[in-house]
């Protein structure tokens, strides 16, 4: 999709009265004024900005710290510097630069090999299953490891989480192997319902834990790193060597704020409502007469899930830009689908947010079924042939 394309969508998609899957990023002037908004709120009038972070920044570390129940907490550019400082630490206090990890985790797919190319480090796969690896499967892996990674939850395996007892009894199984445990925690914000736990419990469960500040929190940028005071001491001269030590980051910091103020408690709200949409979504798309749509996971274990149709993804990214256009509703807002699989198996990501609690079971079954229409017509376009074209008359001279 070019950039034409993708602004005409965007102006298209905010441009709706009503949107169940998010309106996109805010724009520059909007972003701006949010910002100064929090400005505001979070700091007083002759308040000097953070200098290599200090100020608002160590405010958000503390509060991070306090959320999760960890002795400190640091604050970081990107959760992929985080991660790497906590593993490289963890690395040298261990002597083991071999990281446990699923083949599906973010390092191993989105990071460019930087684990190795940038921190030396090695990693293996205790279970290639689209899920987080079992306490067997961790007790019994055919070779030695000094930190075992758990995305929480497995985002490109469909944002799954294992229960809690399996949780802990994974946790124990790398303990019992003198592992130490990191969590992978850039939506761990939005976990605790399907653990029942609180996020402290959570987090106690890990020697480390990363979370992010833009995923689930609504923020611009920044994650934080959680843990022992003297592993995140460690852990600030890492980022310092990997140039995470920037003069000053308030602008990221505010908007941190304003999500763990905010949008963190909203989160739970939004956990209870994915389960209605999947139905909804489900049972709505099959009632219209689209061909097996599926909901994974069935149930969702988070505000997220992943919604497969089979069908050609520019077909669908079609349809659902005919819908919001001629409708003024949009069931998948700025969310794509894309064909990861499969040729003509097409999946995208649902996130239910504030936006979604405005929709009802019937709300999201009635633009279901206009979503369905706009694919079954664009389908019935392509297969329609094309009546021959008369030859043209030849002009005499």
């Amino acid at each position: 999709m070019d950039e034409d394309e993708k602004a005409r969508r965007r102006a298209v998609v905010r441009g709706c009265r009503k949107v169940l899957v998010g309106r996109g990023l805010a724009g520059v002037r909007e972003g701006a004024a949010a910002i100064a908004r929090a400005a505001a709120e979070f700091a007083a009038e002759d308040e000097a900005p953070d200098v290599y972070g200090n100020g608002v920044v160590r405010r958000v570390e503390e509060e991070v710290a306090g959320a999760l129940g960890t002795a400190d907490a640091a604050f970081f550019p990107t959760g992929t510097m985080a991660q790497q400082a906590a593993l490289r630490a963890w690395a040298g206090r261990t002597g083991n630069p071999t990281v446990a990890l699923h083949p599906l985790a973010h390092p191993e797919l989105h990071e460019r090999g930087a684990l190795a190319v940038v921190s030396g480090l090695r990693t293996v796969h205790p279970t290639w299953e689209p899920r987080l690896p079992t306490a067997e499967e961790v007790r019994e892996f055919e070779e030695p490891f000094g930190t075992l990674m758990l995305e929480l939850p497995l985002r490109d395996a469909g944002f799954v989480l294992p229960t809690w007892d399996e949780l802990t009894g994974t946790v124990a199984a790398a303990r019992d192997r003198d592992a130490v445990v990191h969590f992978d925690g850039a939506r761990l914000w939005e976990c605790t319902a399907h653990f029942g736990r609180p996020l402290p419990e959570i987090a106690a469960l890990a020697d480390s834990v990363y979370v992010s500040f833009y995923k689930s929190l609504g923020g611009i940028s920044g994650a934080a790193l959680a843990g022992s005071a003297d592993l995140i001491a460690e852990a600030r001269t890492w980022r310092h060597r990997y140039g995470g030590m920037l003069y000053q980051q308030y602008p990221a910091a505010l908007a941190a704020l304003a999500g763990l103020r905010d949008e963190l408690p909203r989160l739970p709200s939004y956990v209870a409502h994915a389960g209605p949409v999947a139905r909804a979504l489900r049972e709505g798309l099959a009632e219209a007469g689209l061909t097996w749509p599926r909901v994974h996971p069935p149930e969702p274990h988070t505000h997220q899930f992943q919604l497969w149709l089979p069908y050609r993804a520019d077909v669908l990214n079609a349809a659902s830009l005919r819908q919001a256009e001629e409708t003024g509703v949009s069931l998948f807002g700025s969310g794509l689908f894309r064909e990861p699989a499969l040729p003509g198996l097409a999946m995208t990501e649902v996130t239910v947010a504030a936006d979604a609690l405005d929709w009802s079971e019937q709300d999201v079954r009635d633009a279901a079924a206009v979503f369905a229409r706009c694919v079954t017509e664009a389908e019935a376009a392509e297969e329609t042939p094309q009546a021959p074209q008369a030859p043209e008359a030849s002009q005499a001279n």
